[in-house]
């Protein structure tokens, strides 16, 4: 669904034509910048259908033109069908980056439909209009775990006997809810991975459950730079939304935390078919009669007052934090109307998974959520982004380093609040304790105000965390000494010799790459007494749900037979 996208159209064109879309449909309304004129042109050349959107009174322009799409033929007989907008890009990281390359891999696992969260990408500071593509201008993005950003889009094999086309997901038809029809849709997320049963009868987002980005997600290019924001204030949306475009939207759009350059590998195949595109006159001329207007109607808008105002709003907007941004669903949620409407069929299903759930909690599963992102970056430099106390440790709400679930226990004081509350009496009698993959360096700064006479050994091999702790550290008047030593890591051969000058009696993993056969193997060969207590944190920690028997078999090789009950990864001798 388009209205008014001339200066943008062509790159949309031709990145889905690189990607392997055959048959391209669009609708459009109300345009007055030739954005229908260069659909006809494409429809002429075989590349693009143009369908007009006559939007019939009382009806939004969407649900208009996915009623049109129903009953459209070419998207009946497709094979897969996906509903998409104009500032949507499918990214797809799986393989060779092909369409064809998804559908198969989504085959083999027997599915017939991927759920692809949306990535939403902010403006990255940009503030001028700029005719680069879109794709290469804007390579900021929110973190992956941020779940304001997780709404989805399905590629699916429709038939439109069973199936009604919506916005982000199709619908089942009722009649078939009660019949073997559902057990026949299997659908993964953007990993690969299967979805919740729930999701075959409602649902527009991603939940942690089924957030994944392993596979492919849809680039949300909503905001763009400042300028073309302006631009899109000009034509309004293709919704009717009223006043969407205001400060409120920027900010939850203008999410630039962490880079994300995978639509580059795209980069060559779309400038070719860019370039073949505007060596047909017609084209030619459209797009560039598009962009002229866009940039004669911005830059008389930019000599207003209405403009700075705005700017100065965006500008504003657009630095307050992640964690505080809003985002409110369209409709308020009712639970007593939702199991109403929840058929039996539904219930059925979500209560089969429910309990396959609870069991694997019960096992010990996936209790631990990650509290750093996989990649940390640089902390950021801003000082005048949020620090927030956690134990009489001042944390920063930074998305370079945490994730969206450790920043929001950041917010509230309770980082790592179970360790925090209980280590200091845990480790009262230790004398030499050893931290390995420290993190950001929280517990440690903790555990030298509760325990200054216990000496502290702290590595953190990744560079960026290891920066992050010395000015973390500092940021908290916690120096450096003979009782708190903070190194940069330590490799598989160094171990022994290292646990032989230490001779920890308390030893803390939070280092994922330390494997835990290794270091079992290190302190035979260096001949030390095992550590009295041994526990997890962090990244360790989160590994510890893949991998639970490396571990345990490293905590009875070291006589550590005994679990502490309110955290089963901290090993202690068994009580006699």
């Amino acid at each position: 669904m388009m209205k008014d996208e001339g200066p943008f159209l062509l790159e949309w064109v031709a990145h889905h034509l690189a990607i392997g879309f055959t048959d391209i449909v669009v609708y459009t309304n109300d345009c007055t910048d030739g954005t229908d004129k260069m659909l006809m042109r494409l429809e002429e050349m075989g590349l693009a259908y143009h369908r007009v959107n006559d939007i019939p009174a009382g009806l939004r322009p969407q649900p208009s033109a996915i009623k049109y799409a129903q009953n459209e033929p070419l998207v009946g007989t497709s094979d897969w069908v996906m509903v998409f907008d104009a500032d949507e890009f499918l990214c797809i990281k799986l393989g060779d980056g092909s369409l064809d390359g998804l559908i198969s891999a989504a085959k083999k696992r027997g599915a017939n439909g991927i759920v692809v969260t949306w990535r939403i990408f902010g403006s990255g500071g940009v503030e001028d209009w700029s005719r680069d593509p879109v794709t290469e201008q804007y390579l900021r993005a929110a973190p992956p775990d941020w779940n304001k950003g997780w709404g989805v889009k399905t590629l699916f094999q429709y038939d439109p006997q069973y199936w009604k086309l919506g916005i982000h997901r199709p619908k089942m038809k009722n009649k078939w809810l009660k019949t073997d029809y559902p057990e026949t849709v299997h659908w993964v997320n953007g990993s690969g991975l299967p979805m919740e049963e729930y999701f075959k009868f409602r649902g527009w987002r991603s939940i942690a459950r089924t957030i994944g980005y392993d596979w492919a997600q849809m680039n949300h290019y909503a905001i763009k730079s400042v300028d073309s924001y302006a631009i899109r204030k000009f034509r309004g949306n293709v919704n009717f939304k009223k006043d969407k475009y205001n400060a409120d939207y920027w900010a939850l759009q203008d999410r630039n935390e962490v880079r994300d350059d995978t639509m580059l590998r795209y980069s060559e195949a779309r400038r070719q078919i860019f370039e073949a595109l505007l060596r047909d006159s017609v084209l030619h001329d459209l797009h560039f009669a598009a962009l002229q207007r866009a940039e004669a109607q911005l830059a008389e808008f930019k000599q207003t007052d209405a403009y700075r105002t705005m700017a100065a709003g965006l500008k504003k907007a657009g630095g307050v934090p992640i964690t505080a941004v809003a985002a409110k669903p369209p409709k308020a949620r009712d639970p007593k109307k939702i199991e109403a409407l929840m058929s039996r069929v539904e219930k059925l299903a979500s209560e089969k998974q429910a309990a396959r759930r609870r069991a694997a909690l019960e096992d010990g599963e996936a209790r631990n959520a990650p509290l750093y992102v996989p990649e940390p970056l640089p902390m950021a430099a801003d000082a005048g982004q949020s620090w927030h106390e956690n134990h009489e440790i001042r944390l920063p709400g930074d998305p370079n380093l945490f994730t969206m679930a450790a920043l929001g226990q950041i917010a509230e004081g309770k980082f790592e609040r179970a360790l925090a509350r209980n280590l200091p009496k845990i480790l009262s009698a230790s004398t030499s304790h050893a931290e390995f993959g420290a993190g950001c360096g929280f517990l440690a700064a903790h555990l030298s105000k509760l325990l200054p006479q216990m000496a502290q050994f702290v590595t953190e091999a990744n560079r960026n965390l290891h920066d992050a702790i010395s000015r973390i550290w500092a940021l908290n008047g916690v120096t450096g000494g003979s009782n708190l030593v903070l190194r940069a890591g330590q490799t598989p051969e160094t171990l022994p010799t290292l646990l032989t000058q230490l001779r920890p009696t308390s030893l803390a993993l939070g280092d994922p790459e330390l494997d835990p056969a290794q270091l079992a193997m290190a302190f035979t060969a260096s001949g030390i007494a095992p550590p009295s207590v041994l526990y997890l944190t962090g990244r360790a920690q989160a590994r510890f749900d893949g991998e639970p028997d490396a571990y345990e078999e490293l905590f009875c090789a070291l006589g550590l037979n005994h679990r502490l009950p309110f955290d089963f990864t901290i090993a202690v001798p068994a009580p006699v």
